[in-house]
């Protein structure tokens, strides 16, 4: 059977893809920054980070790179043995964030750009068959920074903002991406290739706001915050230095952040769920 190291295993995709590895009968090797223990049998956890030198790997027959991109880099092109597989999980702030208004959002949008470029030719170099996921907005697990935070919002307050931003979203859930990557990774075709992926429906900012209310499981109230008034609270913000990303992240909100996902569907079925969420999206689920 298979032998499969997950980095980032404790992650929004690793604690879907975890499961799925083991039901399809691999071996698993799942690292995180801190000790953890398994009941399962044939699941163990193991502590590494990426950055650092002193960390160790195991032998493995397939790679899951699930947590920051340059971290996977650095490793294969500074030593790693031979591995013969490796799906490894980048961003689409590569494009969405290549032209922010925010230094830190261009710096990160680059560093993406090179760490690709990277593990391109470390993995070339060393005969291993890369692929390289770029997914939209991820959601599903309750550890996102862009949707979770709303649902928390309004357990704590009761209302949520209405927000009737106009550009279209592609929300994907993470154990849509899971499935995508054990389908790579059974997927010659795929080897060498980056896809963009994105979720099963695509809908404006205030209307995947609103998708977020209803998946709550009490009470709300909707609160409209007019367009105007965001962005002259973004635009006080950033002028007092404190808040360039979140002027960035407003002056996003009336862009189509959306991506062309028909080359994924074409090599490894990417078929996703449309975005209807539920209570549970919310909520991170048990590692096994």
């Amino acid at each position: 059977m298979p032998v499969s190291l997950v980095f980032g295993a404790s992650g929004a995709i690793g604690r879907f893809l975890l499961p799925r590895l083991l039901a399809a009968g691999h071996d698993v090797v799942a690292s995180s920054r801190i000790p953890r223990t398994s009941g399962h049998e044939r699941l163990q956890w193991i502590a590494g980070d990426l950055y650092e030198s002193s960390s160790r790997w195991p032998a493995a027959d397939i790679v899951f790179s699930l947590g920051p991109l340059d971290g996977c880099a650095r490793w294969l092109a500074q030593g790693a043995e031979h591995y013969p597989r490796l799906v490894a999980i980048g961003s689409q702030s590569i494009n969405t964030k290549s032209t922010s208004i925010d230094e830190a959002e261009r710096a990160l949008a680059e560093r993406l750009r090179q760490a690709e470029q990277t593990l391109a030719a470390a993995a070339d170099a060393k005969q291993c068959e890369w692929t390289v996921l770029r997914p939209t907005l991820i959601y599903g697990a309750g550890l996102d920074r862009s949707l979770t935070p709303i649902a928390r919002f309004a357990q704590r307050w009761h209302i949520v903002p209405r927000i009737a931003g106009a550009g279209l979203r592609q929300p994907v859930h993470a154990d849509d991406i899971a499935a995508a990557c054990l389908d790579i990774a059974n997927a010659s075709n795929t080897a060498g290739r980056i896809y963009s992926i994105g979720g099963g429906e695509k809908l404006a900012f205030g209307a995947m706001i609103e998708r977020v209310r209803a998946s709550l499981s009490f009470a709300t109230l909707p609160v409209p915050i007019p367009m105007p008034l965001v962005r002259i609270a973004a635009s006080l913000a950033r002028s007092a230095g404190a808040g360039a990303a979140t002027a960035a992240a407003v002056a996003r909100l009336g862009r189509d952040l959306l991506v062309d996902d028909s080359a994924a569907a074409s090599d490894f079925g990417w078929s996703p769920r449309p975005f209807r969420p539920d209570a549970g999206a919310w909520t991170p689920p048990p590692l096994p």
